[in-house]
Order: C-alpha cells, then structure tokens, then sequence
C-alpha cells in the first residue's frame, strides 16, 4: 500500500473525515438561519424582553457561518493534523516508517496534503451550503466574491496544516503539536492589533470571506496571501529539517 492510499484509507477509518466536514457543514447550514431569526431567538429566551435588532442582509449569513467554524473548525483541523503529523509519538511506529520511506518528505508529504485537502474540502462545502442557506433565507451574494473568499479561506488551511507539520516537528506527541500550533495560530490575530501589521497578517484570510461580501476588493488581501504563502513554505522547511534530524 503506497503512503498516498494509506492517508485516505486513514481517514476513512478513523472517521475524521465526519468529524471536520460535519463542523462545517453544520455551521454553514445552522449560520443563515441564526442571522435570519436572531431578533426572534432573543426574544423567545429574552423573559419577554423586546429587542430590537436592524434588518439582516445576506453578508449576515455568512458572518454567522464564520464566527463559529473560525474557532471550532480550527480547533478540529488542529487537533486531525497533529494525529497524522505527529508519526513520531510511538517509536516504534516512526521507526517503521522511517525505514520504509526513502526520506521524511515521502512519510510528510502524503500526510500534510490529504489533511489539507480534507480541511479545505469541509470549508469549501461549509461555505456552500451558508451560500445555499443564505440565497434562501436572506437574499444572493456576490458570486465573485463568494469564490474569492472562499479560496482565500482555503489558503489560511495551508498555513494551518503547514503550521501543525512545524510544531509536529518540535514536539512528538499529538496533544502537544496540536497545542503549540493553537498558540502560534491564535497569537497571529492579536499582532494584528497593529495597525501597521493588520494588512499582512495571515489571520487575516480566515475570515476574508466576510470581508469580500461586504464590499472589500479581494485585491486588498495579496498582502496576506503572499505571507500565508512564505510562512507556509517556511513552516515546511522548518518541519523536513527537524525531522530528518530527529533521534527516536
């Protein structure tokens, strides 16, 4: 069985694969109704207090479908990344791999791009079904923007999965990489806070999306895609170096 059949049959099994699609999915069909009937929502559990919320527009939809998976999706891409990146946590089962592959870049490669295509895949189908939800319920949104956002959402997903592979590269077991990614990961949003730095940051890409359907130019984020693109790669170099050096 080649390293390449092996991840998909791994992720068939294991059920991950239901574990991150579900999320997104959920949250991109749950988004639009939430934006659409929150005024009547509140009010139901508000003890017969009236509030009054304006009239919500079809970018709610997909405010709603982002401010939930940036934080849980992120969470389960983390955590299904550092499973498989994290090879090393036994000894005995990287030393089997190890002696099998011709480098660590033919045991990483596989893994990082099957956690990449299935983190993407869950977003994009997430994205999709908010798209469907919202078109619905609220009214259309711009389709140039939509598939911008989207695949400016995709990009921060390399980086995510990039990120793991480092920190699966300093620490063995998958608990630990995936809580080192976490803090590196939400670390990045708080540099933002600068003014000078918010145009490039990468973070800055997880919720693109929301900012292209109100109206921003998907121009404006080359900045960050083109550091996703360079931290990524340098998150990889890093990974191949740390592991190749590692002694189990």
């Amino acid at each position: 069985m080649t390293p390449w059949r092996l991840e998909l049959v791994r992720v068939v099994r294991t059920r991950w694969w239901v574990a991150v699609v579900g999320v997104y999915v959920l949250f991109g069909l749950l988004g639009p109704i939430s934006a659409a009937y929150l005024g009547e929502i509140l009010e139901r559990f508000g003890g017969g207090i009236e509030i009054v919320f304006p009239d919500p527009v079809p970018a709610d939809g997909i405010t709603q479908y982002l401010g939930n998976v940036t934080q849980l999706g992120l969470l389960v891409v983390v955590a299904y990344a550092a499973s498989v990146l994290a090879f090393d946590a036994r000894p005995e089962i990287g030393v089997f791999f190890r002696t099998r592959a011709r480098s660590v870049g033919t045991i990483l490669l596989p893994r990082a791009v099957v956690a990449t295509a299935l983190a993407a895949s869950a977003f994009v189908l997430g994205a999709l079904a908010a798209w469907y939800e919202t078109l619905v319920l609220l009214g259309p949104l711009p389709v140039g923007a939509m598939l911008a956002g989207m695949a400016a959402g995709v990009l921060y997903l390399v980086l995510v999965v990039a990120v793991t592979a480092a920190a699966a590269s300093l620490a063995r077991t998958p608990v630990a990489a995936a809580g080192i990614a976490l803090v590196v990961l939400l670390v990045m949003p708080l540099l933002a806070v600068l003014p000078v730095l918010a145009p490039w940051m990468p973070s800055r890409l997880a919720g693109a999306l929301d900012e292209v359907v109100r109206g921003v130019p998907a121009r404006e984020l080359w900045r960050a895609a083109l550091v996703t693109v360079l931290v990524s790669a340098a998150a990889y170099a890093l990974a191949l170096r740390r592991l190749a050096a590692r002694e189990l």
